[in-house]
């Protein structure tokens, strides 16, 4: 699980964060978070894209209306559908947000399962991801520091660097 401390550490590096198109060749996702996880999301937006992916993050959508109704919720559907991935942080935050549980039933239901990824979260004393999350694969540091990719079956991993 990848720790809270260490997406807050990475989002300092978010003055780096990229808002431009896609890059030929580079994996496109969707990030689902809580809005109140929004330096985890920056930071672990830092880490996707130091793997090579375009990272898309609902509240800096220009197009988004301001105050959540039913064109969010519009505009969240053609985002999943139109990003390759969709990538579910799991936080004590977002298992309690009324948008994320919504977002991941309609990804699911999108989505091939492969292209549905969860973060589990840890912070100093609790892990965070609830159990039905476990039938989708995982991202998580490998033993050498890199972001990698397990199976929820036989929990092997790949590198990031080469799925994306």
């Amino acid at each position: 699980m990848i720790s809270t401390d260490s997406l807050r550490n990475a989002a300092f590096g978010r003055s780096r964060f990229n808002t431009q198109g896609k890059l030929a060749g580079q994996s496109t996702i969707f990030l689902c978070h809580s809005h109140k996880d929004q330096n985890l999301a920056f930071g672990f937006s830092q880490m996707l894209q130091n793997a090579g992916c375009k990272v898309y993050i609902d509240w800096l959508d220009e197009e988004m209306p301001e105050t959540p109704n039913k064109e969010t919720a519009i505009r969240i559907r053609q985002k999943i559908k139109e990003n390759e991935y969709f990538v579910y942080l799991a936080t004590e935050n977002s298992s309690r947000s009324r948008w994320c549980p919504w977002e991941i039933g309609y990804a699911d239901g999108v989505k091939v399962l492969d292209r549905i990824i969860i973060v589990p979260t840890r912070d100093r004393a609790t892990s965070y991801g609830q159990e039905y999350l476990g039938i989708y694969r995982r991202l998580d540091i490998a033993s050498d520091g890199q972001l990698a990719i397990f199976d929820p079956v036989t929990n092997a991993g790949r590198y990031v660097r080469n799925i994306w």
